[in-house]
Protein backbone atom coordinates (compact mmCIF):
# COMPACT_ATOMS: atom_id res chain seq x y z
CA UNK A 1 0.00 0.00 0.00
CA UNK A 2 0.57 3.61 -0.60
CA UNK A 3 1.20 5.90 1.95
CA UNK A 4 -0.66 9.09 1.03
CA UNK A 5 0.40 11.88 3.78
CA UNK A 6 -0.98 15.14 4.33
CA UNK A 7 1.94 16.91 4.15
CA UNK A 8 0.38 20.71 6.13
CA UNK A 9 -0.56 18.53 9.20
CA UNK A 10 2.70 16.27 8.83
CA UNK A 11 0.28 13.34 9.71
CA UNK A 12 -0.05 9.68 7.53
CA UNK A 13 -3.82 8.98 7.37
CA UNK A 14 -3.38 5.86 6.06
CA UNK A 15 -1.32 4.82 8.91
CA UNK A 16 -3.69 6.19 10.99
CA UNK A 17 -6.66 4.12 9.80
CA UNK A 18 -4.52 1.11 9.63
CA UNK A 19 -3.76 1.82 13.43
CA UNK A 20 -7.10 1.75 13.94
CA UNK A 21 -8.61 -0.85 12.49
CA UNK A 22 -5.68 -3.15 13.93
CA UNK A 23 -7.26 -1.52 17.57
CA UNK A 24 -11.08 -1.97 16.34
CA UNK A 25 -9.53 -6.44 15.74
CA UNK A 26 -7.47 -6.14 18.89
CA UNK A 27 -10.88 -4.85 20.84
CA UNK A 28 -13.14 -7.69 19.46
CA UNK A 29 -10.47 -10.35 20.21
CA UNK A 30 -11.09 -9.43 24.40
CA UNK A 31 -14.48 -9.11 24.01
CA UNK A 32 -14.55 -12.63 22.19
CA UNK A 33 -11.75 -14.03 24.78
CA UNK A 34 -14.06 -13.25 27.87
CA UNK A 35 -16.97 -14.75 26.18
CA UNK A 36 -14.68 -17.86 25.39
CA UNK A 37 -13.63 -17.63 29.58
CA UNK A 38 -16.90 -17.77 30.39
CA UNK A 39 -18.23 -20.72 28.33
CA UNK A 40 -15.35 -22.31 29.34
CA UNK A 41 -16.25 -21.75 33.18
CA UNK A 42 -19.46 -22.94 32.86
CA UNK A 43 -18.25 -26.07 31.12
CA UNK A 44 -15.68 -26.99 33.66
CA UNK A 45 -18.58 -26.31 36.27
CA UNK A 46 -20.72 -28.78 34.41
CA UNK A 47 -17.76 -31.29 34.27
CA UNK A 48 -17.31 -30.99 38.11
CA UNK A 49 -21.01 -31.79 38.65
CA UNK A 50 -21.21 -34.65 36.36
CA UNK A 51 -18.57 -36.24 38.24
CA UNK A 52 -19.94 -35.91 41.68
CA UNK A 53 -23.45 -37.14 39.66
CA UNK A 54 -21.34 -40.56 38.59
CA UNK A 55 -20.32 -40.72 42.24
CA UNK A 56 -23.57 -41.00 43.14
CA UNK A 57 -24.90 -43.02 40.38
CA UNK A 58 -22.24 -45.86 41.38
CA UNK A 59 -23.36 -46.03 45.14
CA UNK A 60 -26.60 -46.44 44.34
CA UNK A 61 -26.05 -49.24 41.88
CA UNK A 62 -24.16 -50.40 44.99
CA UNK A 63 -26.05 -53.60 46.92
CA UNK A 64 -25.32 -52.48 50.38
CA UNK A 65 -28.13 -49.73 49.78
CA UNK A 66 -31.33 -49.44 51.10
CA UNK A 67 -34.42 -48.33 48.67
CA UNK A 68 -34.72 -45.07 50.93
CA UNK A 69 -31.26 -44.33 50.75
CA UNK A 70 -31.70 -44.41 46.56
CA UNK A 71 -34.29 -42.21 46.93
CA UNK A 72 -32.17 -39.08 48.76
CA UNK A 73 -29.17 -40.00 46.20
CA UNK A 74 -32.01 -40.01 43.57
CA UNK A 75 -32.96 -36.36 44.89
CA UNK A 76 -29.58 -34.97 44.97
CA UNK A 77 -29.01 -36.21 41.68
CA UNK A 78 -32.31 -34.22 40.46
CA UNK A 79 -30.92 -31.06 42.21
CA UNK A 80 -27.44 -31.43 40.42
CA UNK A 81 -29.46 -31.57 37.17
CA UNK A 82 -30.89 -28.71 38.18
CA UNK A 83 -27.37 -26.84 38.58
CA UNK A 84 -25.96 -28.01 35.40
CA UNK A 85 -29.28 -26.82 33.77
CA UNK A 86 -28.29 -23.36 35.65
CA UNK A 87 -24.95 -23.76 34.06
CA UNK A 88 -26.21 -24.14 30.30
CA UNK A 89 -28.60 -20.96 30.75
CA UNK A 90 -25.03 -18.76 31.71
CA UNK A 91 -25.59 -15.42 30.59
CA UNK A 92 -22.42 -12.63 29.61
CA UNK A 93 -22.63 -9.28 30.88
CA UNK A 94 -24.95 -8.27 28.30
CA UNK A 95 -27.66 -10.96 29.36
CA UNK A 96 -26.68 -12.41 27.02
CA UNK A 97 -27.21 -16.85 26.57
CA UNK A 98 -23.85 -17.91 25.71
CA UNK A 99 -25.20 -21.31 24.64
CA UNK A 100 -28.37 -20.43 22.17
CA UNK A 101 -26.56 -19.63 19.02
CA UNK A 102 -28.04 -16.68 17.80
CA UNK A 103 -30.99 -17.11 19.67
CA UNK A 104 -29.37 -14.93 22.44
CA UNK A 105 -32.47 -13.50 24.08
CA UNK A 106 -33.56 -17.01 24.57
CA UNK A 107 -32.66 -19.26 27.57
CA UNK A 108 -30.37 -22.57 25.73
CA UNK A 109 -32.87 -25.08 27.62
CA UNK A 110 -36.01 -24.75 28.78
CA UNK A 111 -39.68 -26.59 28.38
CA UNK A 112 -41.10 -26.54 24.79
CA UNK A 113 -44.81 -26.57 23.72
CA UNK A 114 -45.23 -29.77 24.75
CA UNK A 115 -43.71 -29.16 28.57
CA UNK A 116 -40.62 -31.24 28.36
CA UNK A 117 -37.17 -29.69 28.89
CA UNK A 118 -35.26 -29.21 25.40
CA UNK A 119 -32.62 -27.06 23.60
CA UNK A 120 -34.58 -24.07 22.44
CA UNK A 121 -31.72 -22.27 20.54
CA UNK A 122 -30.70 -22.85 16.98
CA UNK A 123 -27.45 -24.41 15.58
CA UNK A 124 -25.88 -20.49 14.61
CA UNK A 125 -22.46 -20.36 14.81
CA UNK A 126 -21.40 -16.40 14.68
CA UNK A 127 -17.97 -15.18 13.52
CA UNK A 128 -16.49 -11.97 13.82
CA UNK A 129 -13.46 -10.59 11.70
CA UNK A 130 -10.59 -10.55 13.91
CA UNK A 131 -7.75 -10.09 11.39
CA UNK A 132 -7.38 -8.48 7.63
CA UNK A 133 -9.05 -11.92 5.90
CA UNK A 134 -9.26 -13.32 9.07
CA UNK A 135 -12.43 -14.93 11.29
CA UNK A 136 -13.07 -17.16 14.08
CA UNK A 137 -16.07 -18.26 16.17
CA UNK A 138 -17.88 -16.12 18.38
CA UNK A 139 -20.35 -18.55 20.08
CA UNK A 140 -21.02 -22.50 20.69
CA UNK A 141 -24.57 -23.89 20.09
CA UNK A 142 -26.05 -25.80 23.94
CA UNK A 143 -25.63 -28.90 21.03
CA UNK A 144 -22.20 -29.08 20.77
CA UNK A 145 -21.33 -29.35 24.39
CA UNK A 146 -24.42 -30.60 26.34
CA UNK A 147 -24.40 -33.67 23.66
CA UNK A 148 -27.54 -36.44 23.19
CA UNK A 149 -26.33 -39.78 24.41
CA UNK A 150 -27.09 -42.89 21.70
CA UNK A 151 -29.34 -45.40 23.77
CA UNK A 152 -30.79 -48.84 22.29
CA UNK A 153 -34.46 -48.60 22.30
CA UNK A 154 -35.05 -52.40 22.97
CA UNK A 155 -35.91 -53.02 19.45
CA UNK A 156 -32.36 -52.96 18.13
CA UNK A 157 -32.78 -49.11 16.93
CA UNK A 158 -30.58 -46.87 18.06
CA UNK A 159 -31.91 -43.42 19.05
CA UNK A 160 -30.75 -40.22 20.22
CA UNK A 161 -31.20 -38.80 23.80
CA UNK A 162 -31.44 -35.60 25.30
CA UNK A 163 -28.86 -34.56 27.66
CA UNK A 164 -31.42 -33.62 30.13
CA UNK A 165 -33.51 -36.43 29.56
CA UNK A 166 -30.71 -38.73 30.20
CA UNK A 167 -30.05 -37.45 33.75
CA UNK A 168 -33.63 -37.83 34.53
CA UNK A 169 -33.80 -41.31 33.17
CA UNK A 170 -30.94 -41.85 35.54
CA UNK A 171 -32.46 -40.61 38.80
CA UNK A 172 -35.49 -42.46 37.95
CA UNK A 173 -33.69 -45.56 37.77
CA UNK A 174 -31.92 -44.06 41.43
CA UNK A 175 -35.59 -43.83 42.85
CA UNK A 176 -36.70 -47.21 41.59
CA UNK A 177 -33.73 -49.27 42.61
CA UNK A 178 -33.68 -50.18 38.84
CA UNK A 179 -30.22 -51.69 38.62
CA UNK A 180 -30.15 -52.61 35.22
CA UNK A 181 -31.23 -48.64 34.11
CA UNK A 182 -28.75 -47.58 36.63
CA UNK A 183 -25.19 -49.05 34.96
CA UNK A 184 -26.68 -47.78 31.56
CA UNK A 185 -26.99 -44.55 33.73
CA UNK A 186 -23.48 -44.56 34.59
CA UNK A 187 -22.46 -45.15 31.08
CA UNK A 188 -24.53 -42.26 29.99
CA UNK A 189 -23.30 -39.98 32.34
CA UNK A 190 -19.51 -40.68 31.23
CA UNK A 191 -20.67 -39.90 27.52
CA UNK A 192 -22.46 -36.53 28.84
CA UNK A 193 -18.91 -35.90 30.17
CA UNK A 194 -17.05 -36.65 27.31
CA UNK A 195 -18.60 -34.52 24.94
CA UNK A 196 -18.66 -31.59 27.65
CA UNK A 197 -14.81 -32.03 28.00
CA UNK A 198 -14.70 -31.97 24.19
CA UNK A 199 -16.08 -28.72 23.99
CA UNK A 200 -14.46 -27.01 26.39
CA UNK A 201 -10.99 -28.65 24.79
CA UNK A 202 -12.45 -26.63 21.36
CA UNK A 203 -13.24 -23.74 23.87
CA UNK A 204 -9.67 -23.79 24.77
CA UNK A 205 -7.85 -24.60 21.42
CA UNK A 206 -10.07 -20.82 20.21
CA UNK A 207 -8.45 -19.23 22.91
CA UNK A 208 -5.03 -20.23 21.70
CA UNK A 209 -6.14 -18.68 18.66
CA UNK A 210 -6.55 -15.45 19.91
CA UNK A 211 -3.49 -14.93 21.74
CA UNK A 212 -1.47 -16.08 18.77
CA UNK A 213 -3.57 -13.15 16.91
CA UNK A 214 -3.62 -10.83 19.04
CA UNK A 215 0.33 -11.26 18.91
CA UNK A 216 0.03 -10.78 15.04
CA UNK A 217 -1.69 -7.83 15.43
CA UNK A 218 1.17 -6.46 17.69
CA UNK A 219 3.32 -6.82 15.68
CA UNK A 220 1.29 -4.84 12.74
CA UNK A 221 0.83 -2.36 15.01
CA UNK A 222 4.04 -2.06 16.05
CA UNK A 223 5.14 -2.29 12.41
CA UNK A 224 2.57 1.04 11.80
CA UNK A 225 3.13 2.71 14.45
CA UNK A 226 6.84 2.90 13.62
CA UNK A 227 6.35 3.93 10.13
CA UNK A 228 3.90 6.91 11.48
CA UNK A 229 6.88 8.06 13.75
CA UNK A 230 9.26 7.62 11.26
CA UNK A 231 6.78 9.88 9.12
CA UNK A 232 5.98 12.41 11.62
CA UNK A 233 9.68 12.87 12.80
CA UNK A 234 10.82 13.74 9.44
CA UNK A 235 11.33 17.45 8.64
CA UNK A 236 9.81 18.24 5.42
CA UNK A 237 11.25 21.50 4.92
CA UNK A 238 14.91 20.27 4.99
CA UNK A 239 13.81 17.12 3.07
CA UNK A 240 11.96 19.68 0.00
CA UNK A 241 15.43 22.14 0.23
CA UNK A 242 17.64 19.07 0.33
CA UNK A 243 15.40 17.54 -2.89
CA UNK A 244 15.64 20.74 -4.54
CA UNK A 245 19.57 20.74 -4.64
CA UNK A 246 19.63 17.29 -5.68
CA UNK A 247 17.30 17.78 -8.73
CA UNK A 248 19.41 21.01 -9.41
CA UNK A 249 22.16 19.22 -9.10
CA UNK A 250 21.33 16.75 -11.81
CA UNK A 251 20.42 19.22 -14.43
CA UNK A 252 23.58 21.21 -13.88
CA UNK A 253 25.39 17.07 -14.65
CA UNK A 254 23.18 16.50 -17.36
CA UNK A 255 24.02 20.06 -18.74
CA UNK A 256 27.72 19.55 -18.37
CA UNK A 257 27.55 16.59 -20.29
CA UNK A 258 25.54 17.36 -22.91
CA UNK A 259 28.82 20.14 -23.65
CA UNK A 260 31.04 17.40 -23.03
CA UNK A 261 29.31 15.20 -25.81
CA UNK A 262 29.70 18.12 -28.70
CA UNK A 263 33.73 18.01 -28.55
CA UNK A 264 35.37 16.58 -31.16
CA UNK A 265 37.57 13.59 -29.24
CA UNK A 266 33.78 12.33 -27.26
CA UNK A 267 32.60 12.20 -31.32
CA UNK A 268 35.62 10.12 -31.64
CA UNK A 269 35.28 8.02 -29.44
CA UNK A 270 31.47 6.96 -30.31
Amino acid sequence: EIYQCDWSSDVCSSDLSELARQASYQETLKSVNTRLQTEETALVNTSDVLTRMKELAVQAASDSLSPADRQSLALEISALKEQILSLANTQDTNGNYLFSGSRVGTPAFGKDSSGNLAYLGDESRMKVAVGDNRRMNLNMPGTDAFVKVIRDDGKGNKVGVGFFQAIDDLANAVKNSDHINMQRGISEVDALQQGVSDAAAQIGSDMKVIDMQNSVLDEVTLRLKTTKSDTEDLDYTTAITKMNKDQLALEAAQSSFAKISQLTLFKYMN
